[in-house]
C-alpha cells in the first residue's frame, strides 16, 4: 500500500495505490459465487449508484452479475465505504501488472489512514460476501465512521480550507488529526486552527478565556454585559446569587463549547447543584445575572458581521409512550448527529448537566413525557451539547450588528463569535434589556454552515479574504527540475541565479535541503517530503526543487503545481524498478512534473532529446525549448510560431520569444562549461537559463550567475568536481548510469603519461545489464580500476556487484576489489603517482570529500579546486 499524496502517475489528486495479489480468485470472477451480488449490495446499497465503465447508475452491479474480478470489486467497495464515511471520492482504477493475478488498485482519498482502513475492510467484506461467511456490516461501517470522525477536518476548518481551495490557495494539513492547517507557501503562508488564524491576537484569546476580564473590557466602552462575580465554593455561589437576585447563571470562568453552563437557576438547591457541575472544569466558577430571552450567536470577521444564528438547547418531544432516555436514543439515531463536532449536529449526552435541567422541569431520565411535551436537556444552547441552530442573519438589527462588531474590535479579534441574549434580535439590544454574555476567540462555524433551519452561509470565504485580501499572493515561485542526468547541477545553478538577485531560496537536491545556502537536512532530499520542508519554511521566497523518479513513484509530487517544470533528459536508469521497465515508461514518470505546470507557468524541455521534446503536448503552460543547436528543427518550428527558446548561436547563449532575440553572454565567460566544450555542462547551463528566464528573472542576474558558478565542492559537491590533491588530479562525480559515464568520458582524455584510475561502486538495485553497460562505458578512458561495494548493497550479496563489474574488464586490466568507497579512494591514491588522474564515482559525496581532505592533510598540502577543461587543469 502506498499513499501518493501529490500529483502522480495516476491522477492529479491524492490516491492510495495497492498492489493486490488475488491468487486463486483469478480463476473465480464474481458471477461464479451464488448470491454474492445480493449479499454485497445489501451491506452496501450505495454500490447501486456506481456507473463503472458502462456509464450509468447500476453499471457496476451489472458488471458484477456478468462477472468481474476481486481487484476491480475491491476498488469500488473501497470508494463506497469512503462515501459511507462522509468522504466525497469517486475515482478508482484496477489494472493488471503483467504478472498473473497481480493488480494495481488505485483509489482516491481525502484522509489517508481512513482510506487505508477502508481498503482493508473492503477486502474483508468482499471475501465474506463471496464465500457466504457471516459478516457484521453495520458494525464495520460504524467503526469506519468513528475513525473518519477522528481524522476528518472539523466543519469550521473544512469551510476555510474549501474557501481557500476555491481561490487556488495551497492547503497543507500539518497533523494527521486535529485542525492545524497551513495556507499558502513560504513567505506568504498563514495558519489556521479551526477558526483561529495566525492573525488572531494571543492577548485577545487570553482575555476571552477570562470571562470576568472580557466583561470588564466591554463594559468600559459601554457595551451591555451581565453583572456577575467569580466564586470558589457552593456557599459563595449562593451568596452571590442572592446579591444579584434570582434567576442566575453559573458557568466555568474559563470554559468553552457550553461545557458546565447552567442557566435560569431559581433556587438555592439548583445553584448548589449547578456549582458542582461547573466546578468540574478549569478555573473558578462565574455567577451572573440571568437575562431572559433567546440565545443568539453573531459571527464577526475582520470587523464585520458575516452571519448570525439563533440557538436552541438540546431537547426532545414526548409521545406519551417512551421515557426521556428512550426519546434521546431515538434522537441520536438522526444521521446528522455524530459524537464530537465533525457533523451537522452533535449527539445529546445524558450527564449530570442533563439531570439538573430535567430536575428543574420535575422530570428524570425514566419519566414518560406527555404527547407534544417539549423536554429540555440543556439550558445552554451550544451545538456542542446537542443544540440546534436557525439562521437569522437577515433579521439582525443594525445596532445589534454594530455592537457585536464593536466588541470584536475592542478585543482585537479577527474572527469572533459574539453570544448575546435578548427577546428579539430584530430590536435594539439596549431597549429590551439584552446583553452580550460571551465572546469566543475560536468560534465554531457549523451553525452557520449547516443550520438546522434557514439559509447556510459561506463563512469560510470572508475568513480567507481577511487572510488574503483580493490580489494578495499566497504562493511562491516553484521551479521543479527532473530528468535522468544533470538535474542536481541545474537545480543548484537555478538556485544560484535567484540567490544572485538577493531572494531567499529554498532548495532540495540529492545532497540535502538548503535554505539561503545553509543545509538544514542532509542526504537525498529529492523527494516530496523535502519539498514540503521548503514550502513550509516561513522565509522562503523561491523554491527550487529537484524531483527524482523514486519520489514520484513512491509518494507523488510534494506540491500541487509548479511555476516552472524542467526536464533535462531521459536515458536508461532505474529500469526494472517500481514497474518501470522501458525508456518510454520512465519518460512518463518524468512527465508528471510537466503535467503539473500551472496554466500561466512554463515547461522547460530539452529539444535535443525526442522523448523530452514531445512532452510539450502534456503541459497546460507555455513551452520553452532549449538546445545546443540553433538550427534544431523542433526549436526552429517552435520559435517560428512565436514560442520561447534558449540556444547557442555563434558561441553565445541566446533567448528568443515572439521573434525578439537577446544575446545573454558568450560561452567563454561560463567557466564550468569550458567555453561550451563540455557538452553536458552546456546543456545544464541552457536548462537553468531557460528556467530562470521563464520565471521572469532579470537577464542581468542570469548572466551574473552563469559567470560566477563554479563546479567545486562548495557550490556543487560531487558534480564534476576537479581537484588537485597531492600532485594528482582528482575528478569527483556522482554519475552512476551509462549516459552520465559517457558524458564524463567525453571530458577525460586517455593516453600520454597520465594514467586514469577509476574508483567505482554501483547501486545493487540496477539490472545486471545496466551495471555491465555502465562499466563498459568507462573502458575507453580508464586504465586501472578499484572496484567496491556500496554501503547499501540493495539486497545483493557481498562483492556480487564488484565481481560483476570485473567481468567487463579486458584481460590484463589492472584492478583491485576493496570493501567500501573509503578503502577504494585510499587504494587509488596508493596505486597512483603524482601526475595521475583519479576518477571517483561517489555515492556518499560528503564522505568522499572527507577522505580526500585527509589525504591532502597527510601530504601537508591543500585540496585545490581546478578550473575545467580537465585536459588543461595541470598545464
Amino acid at each position: 500500500m502506498q499513499a501518493l499524496r501529490g500529483p502522480n502517475l495516476y491522477a492529479y489528486k491524492p490516491v492510495l495505490k495497492v498492489e493486490l495479489d488475488i491468487g486463486p480468485f483469478e480463476e473465480r470472477p464474481s458471477d461464479t459465487f451464488p448470491g454474492f451480488v445480493e449479499r454485497l449490495t445489501s451491506w452496501l446499497p450505495g454500490l447501486h449508484k456506481h456507473e463503472c465503465s458502462i456509464g450509468r447508475p447500476g453499471g457496476f452491479v451489472e458488471r458484477l452479475r456478468r462477472g468481474t474480478w476481486l481487484a476491480h470489486i475491491t476498488e469500488h467497495v473501497t470508494i463506497a465505504l469512503q462515501n459511507e464515511m462522509g468522504f466525497d471520492v469517486g475515482y478508482g482504477r484496477a489494472r493488471g501488472t503483467g504478472q498473473r493475478g497481480v493488480y494495481n488498485v488505485v483509489v482516491a482519498y481525502e484522509e489517508e489512514e481512513p482510506a487505508r482502513e477502508a481498503f482493508k475492510t473492503a477486502l474483508e467484506m468482499t471475501l465474506a460476501a463471496m464465500l457466504d461467511e457471516a459478516y457484521d456490516a453495520p458494525s464495520a461501517l460504524e467503526r469506519l465512521r468513528d475513525m473518519a470522525d477522528d481524522y476528518r477536518l472539523g466543519p469550521s476548518t473544512r469551510a476555510i480550507v474549501d474557501a481557500a481551495r476555491r481561490r487556488g490557495i495551497p492547503v497543507r494539513r500539518l497533523t494527521p488529526t486535529g485542525s492545524l492547517v497551513q495556507l499558502g507557501y513560504g513567505i506568504h503562508q498563514k495558519r489556521i486552527l479551526a477558526s483561529q488564524t495566525s492573525d488572531t491576537s494571543a492577548l485577545a484569546v487570553e482575555i476571552c478565556q477570562e470571562k470576568p476580564l472580557t466583561n470588564m473590557v466591554l463594559r468600559n466602552v459601554g457595551i451591555s454585559v451581565p453583572e456577575g462575580r467569580t466564586v470558589r465554593s457552593a456557599d459563595e455561589a449562593w451568596e452571590v446569587a442572592e446579591e444579584l437576585g434570582l434567576p442566575v447563571i453559573l458557568k466555568p470562568e474559563a470554559g468553552n463549547q457550553g461545557k458546565g453552563v447552567m442557566v435560569n437557576l431559581r433556587s438555592e438547591a439548583e445553584v448548589r447543584q449547578a456549582y458542582e457541575v461547573a466546578s468540574q472544569f478549569r478555573g473558578d466558577v462565574l455567577v451572573e445575572r440571568h437575562i431572559e430571552g433567546e440565545d443568539y450567536r453573531i459571527l464577526v470577521v475582520n470587523g464585520k458581521m458575516v452571519a448570525a444564528s439563533r440557538r436552541d438547547p438540546a431537547q426532545v418531544v414526548g409521545d406519551g409512550k417512551r421515557t426521556v432516555a428512550q426519546l434521546v436514543e431515538v434522537a441520536n439515531q438522526d444521521p446528522r448527529r455524530r459524537p464530537g463536532h465533525s457533523s451537522a449536529l452533535t449527539r445529546i449526552r445524558l450527564d449530570d448537566a442533563a439531570r439538573v435541567v430535567l430536575g428543574q422541569q420535575g422530570l428524570s431520565l425514566e419519566s414518560v413525557p406527555a404527547p407534544g411535551q417539549v423536554v429540555k436537556l440543556r439550558q445552554n444552547c451550544n451545538l456542542s451539547t446537542g443544540g440546534t441552530a436557525t439562521d437569522v442573519t437577515d433579521e439582525v438589527h443594525p445596532s445589534n450588528a454594530h455592537m457585536a462588531e464593536l466588541a470584536a474590535q475592542v478585543l482585537n479579534l479577527d474572527v469572533a463569535g459574539i453570544d448575546l441574549l435578548c427577546k428579539d434580535i430584530r430590536r435594539p439590544l439596549m431597549e429590551q434589556g439584552g446583553a452580550i454574555v460571551e465572546v469566543n476567540a475560536a468560534p465554531g462555524l457549523r451553525m452557520h454552515l449547516q443550520p438546522t433551519s434557514g439559509l447556510p452561509r459561506d463563512v469560510g470565504g470572508p475568513i480567507v479574504e481577511s487572510l488574503y485580501p483580493d490580489g494578495a499572493p499566497s504562493r511562491i515561485p516553484i521551479v521543479a527540475i527532473t530528468g535522468t542526468n544533470g538535474k542536481t547541477t541545474v537545480t543548484r545553478l537555478v538556485a544560484h541565479m535567484f540567490e544572485t538577485s538577493h531572494q531567499c531560496v529554498g532548495m532540495t537536491s540529492t545532497d540535502g535541503t538548503y535554505i539561503r545556502r545553509e543545509r538544514i537536512l542532509e542526504g537525498d532530499c529529492s523527494g516530496p517530503r523535502s519539498a514540503q520542508a521548503v514550502l513550509l519554511h516561513p522565509r522562503v521566497e523561491v523554491a527550487v526543487l529537484e524531483v527524482a523518479r523514486g519520489g514520484i513513484l513512491r509518494a507523488g509530487l510534494g506540491f500541487d503545481w509548479c511555476s516552472v517544470g524542467v526536464v533535462t533528459n531521459v536515458s536508461p536508469d532505474h529500469l526494472g524498478q517500481g514497474g518501470i521497465n522501458t525508456l518510454e515508461e520512465l519518460a512518463r514518470v518524468k512527465q508528471v512534473v510537466i503535467e503539473s505546470v500551472a496554466k500561466d507557468g512554463h515547461a522547460v524541455l530539452n529539444a535535443d532529446d525526442p522523448l523530452v521534446a514531445e512532452m510539450a503536448a502534456a503541459t497546460k503552460g507555455k513551452v520553452v525549448y532549449f538546445s545546443r543547436h540553433a538550427d534544431n528543427p523542433i526549436l526552429q518550428a517552435h520559435l517560428a510560431g512565436g514560442g520561447m527558446g534558449v540556444f547557442v548561436e555563434n558561441g553565445t547563449i541566446v533567448t528568443a520569444r515572439d521573434g525578439r532575440r537577446l544575446l545573454l553572454t558568450h560561452l567563454d565567460r561560463i567557466t564550468f562549461t569550458a567555453g561550451g566544450t563540455i557538452r553536458f555542462q552546456l546543456e545544464n547551463a541552457l536548462a537553468a537559463t531557460a528556467a530562470a528566464w521563464a520565471q521572469g528573472l532579470n537577464p542581468a542576474f542570469i548572466v551574473r550567475a552563469l559567470t560566477t558558478f563554479r563546479m567545486d565542492p562548495t557550490m556543487a559537491p560531487g558534480r564534476f568536481n576537479v581537484l588537485g590533491v597531492a600532485g594528482r588530479q582528482v575528478i569527483l562525480d556522482y554519475g552512476h548510469n551509462v549516459a552520465a559515464v559517457k558524458a564524463l568520458g567525453e571530458t577525460v582524455p586517455r593516453g600520454g603519461e597520465r594514467r586514469n584510475i577509476m574508483v567505482i561502486g554501483l547501486p545493487g538495485d540496477r539490472r545486471d545489464e545496466d551495471l555491465l553497460a555502465t562499466v563498459q562505458a568507462t573502458l575507453p578512458f580508464v586504465d586501472e580500476y578499484v572496484l567496491h561495494d556500496l554501503r547499501d548493497r540493495r539486497e545483493r550479496a557481498e562483492n556480487e556487484v564488484p565481481l560483476l563489474m570485473r567481468s567487463c574488464l579486458k584481460p590484463g586490466t589492472p584492478h583491485e576489489i576493496v570493501p567500501d568507497h573509503r578503502q577504494g579512494i585510499l587504494r587509488a591514491f596508493a596505486r597512483s603517482k603524482p601526475g595521475d588522474r583519479i576518477i571517483i564515482l561517489a555515492d556518499l559525496v560528503d564522505e568522499a570529500l572527507a577522505v580526500i581532505r585527509e589525504l591532502a592533510a597527510a601530504d601537508e598540502t591543500e585540496v585545490e579546486a581546478c578550473e575545467t577543461p580537465v585536459t588543461q587543469a595541470f598545464e
